[in-house]
């Protein structure tokens, strides 16, 4: 292993501690080795006052970092999968998959214990259109209203009175040790969860095989055959981490599973399948679930998203 290692990181609280985690594994089982975090300011870290899905284009969150790996600036990126683009740059590719914290959406409110329990035009808050299409057809008498900002501000809107509830991911919270604020996980069920959320990426440059076999040990199985059906899904549906679309898999034994959705925003239409098989052919399988959804009535719901 190389004896300085420079992590690309956001500079949020959430994406600094997810680095700062990898930075003390890779230490601790390279005790000659020392990691330091570059934190790098991203498009969508800058522009907080837009809803992302007005903003348009993909890799919101990631583009500066990739940008500071190709360019040598930084050795390796953490990244959030939810925020990474199914397709990578040339030169590019998330290697070191970890095991997936908790994958599912968070509940928060201080004044009911469930989204069934928030009285008629209460107002929840998220700027996911994952979210808001599924919440607008499990309740469709709610007021969805946008909700931007770190992790703090988010939540200190909510304490202020300004939204009744919020949904953010339950991964997140975890990994800041704030469990304490998530009054309830909602079910794959309910509400699907984004494409790889709960799941870290490093990405690395093709090129750095040493760096490769040192990080070997971070790597997951099961969680990078669960990501890699989720982001065939999504790749084939040619969508970004801002559009109404979720999937979610999970592997037993030599068995991937997964579920996917493509929504309207409104919530009235919603396309949901479910597609098992061999997790070697993980990749394949998310292609296969994605064409099944387009041909049932997805495809012109997301024609309608992106021309909008």
């Amino acid at each position: 292993m190389k004896k300085l290692i420079r992590i690309g990181t956001r500079a949020s609280l959430l994406a600094v501690t997810q680095s700062t985690w990898v930075k003390n594994q890779i230490e601790r089982q390279h005790p000659g080795t020392s990691v330091e975090l570059v934190k790098i300011i991203t498009k969508g870290d800058k522009i907080l006052d837009v809803p992302l899905a007005k903003v348009g284009g993909k890799g919101l969150f990631v583009k500066e970092i990739e940008d500071a790996l190709l360019d040598g600036r930084v050795d390796l990126a953490v990244h959030s999968m939810k925020d990474v683009p199914a397709e990578l740059p040339a030169g590019l590719h998330v290697a070191i998959v970890p095991e997936r914290e908790v994958p599912f959406d968070a509940f928060i409110s201080v004044k009911c214990k469930s989204l069934a329990e928030l009285p008629q035009g209460a107002v929840i808050g998220t700027s996911s259109l994952r979210r808001k299409s599924q919440l607008a057809a499990l309740r469709p008498d709610l007021e969805i209203k946008d909700l931007r900002g770190n992790l703090d501000t988010r939540l200190k809107k909510l304490d202020e009175g300004v939204y009744d509830a919020i949904i953010l991911a339950g991964a997140g919270l975890n990994r800041l040790g704030m469990q304490n604020r998530i009054t309830a996980l909602f079910s794959p069920e309910q509400m699907l969860p984004a494409i790889g959320q709960g799941a870290l990426g490093i990405e690395l440059r093709e090129a750095d095989s040493e760096l490769l076999v040192g990080l070997q040990f971070l790597h997951h199985a099961d969680t990078a055959a669960a990501v890699t059906a989720e982001r065939a899904f999504l790749l084939r549906l040619e969508g970004g981490c801002q559009v109404p679309i979720g999937g979610f898999a999970t592997v037993a034994g030599d068995t991937v599973n997964l579920t996917g959705l493509i929504a309207a925003l409104d919530g009235k239409k919603v396309f949901k399948e479910q597609l098992a098989g061999p997790v070697a052919k993980a990749t394949e399988i998310g292609k296969t679930l994605a064409e099944k959804l387009l041909a049932a009535g997805g495809k012109a719901v997301l024609d309608e998203v992106y021309a909008g």
